[in-house]
C-alpha cells in the first residue's frame, strides 16, 4: 500500500506597511531594477535585489531575446552576479517584483523553476535561510523564511552520489 509523504509550506501574507524599512527598500530597489528590464516580448518586467551579508545589495533583471532560451530571469542574474562578485558573502533576503501584472494576493508572481532551483542550491551552500519577498506591486507582499518553502521536492548534490 501506497505511503503518503506531506510537506508543508507555510508562508506569510503581508501588507507594504506592515514590512520592515530595509525590506521596503529591498523591494524599491527590486521595482527599480525591474523597471529596466530587457522586456520586449513578454512586457512583463522582473527586479531581484538581493541584501547580503556585508550589506551591500545586488541587483538583477530579466533579459529578454529574441531566441526565447538566450533570456535569462531577473533572479538568477542577481544571484550569479552576487556570487560571481562576492562569493564568500552570505546571501540574507531576496526580493522579487515582477510588474504588469494584475497581481492579488491569491495571484503574486512566483520565481520559475529553474530559478527556484538555483536558488535553493545557494541556500544551501550557507550556514542560514534566505528570505524571500514577493510582490506584484499591488501592497501584498509573500514572505517565505526560506527558499526551502518554494521548493520542497529540490534536486541537490546529495541525490548526485560521489
Amino acid at each position: 500500500m501506497a505511503k503518503e509523504i506531506k510537506r508543508e509550506v507555510s508562508l506569510l501574507l503581508y501588507t507594504t506597511s506592515e514590512l520592515t524599512t530595509q525590506v521596503k527598500d529591498l523591494i524599491s530597489q527590486a521595482k527599480e531594477a525591474a523597471q529596466k528590464a530587457r522586456a520586449p516580448y513578454s512586457g512583463f518586467q522582473v527586479g531581484a535585489a538581493l541584501l547580503l551579508s556585508d550589506g551591500s545589495i545586488v541587483l538583477g533583471n530579466n533579459q529578454e531575446n529574441a531566441a526565447y532560451p538566450a533570456g535569462l530571469c531577473a533572479e538568477r542574474v542577481a544571484f550569479f552576479s552576487a556570487k560571481a562578485n562576492k562569493p564568500e558573502a552570505i546571501i540574507l533576503k531576496v526580493a522579487i517584483v515582477a510588474l504588469k501584472m494584475n497581481a492579488n494576493e491569491h495571484n503574486i508572481p512566483a520565481p520559475c523553476g529553474s530559478c527556484r532551483q538555483v536558488m535553493s542550491e545557494y541556500e544551501s551552500e550557507q550556514p542560514e535561510p534566505i528570505e524571500v519577498y514577493l510582490t506584484g506591486g499591488t501592497g501584498d507582499v509573500l514572505m517565505s523564511s526560506s527558499i526551502e518553502n518554494l521548493l520542497p521536492f529540490k534536486f541537490s548534490s546529495d541525490q548526485l552520489g560521489n
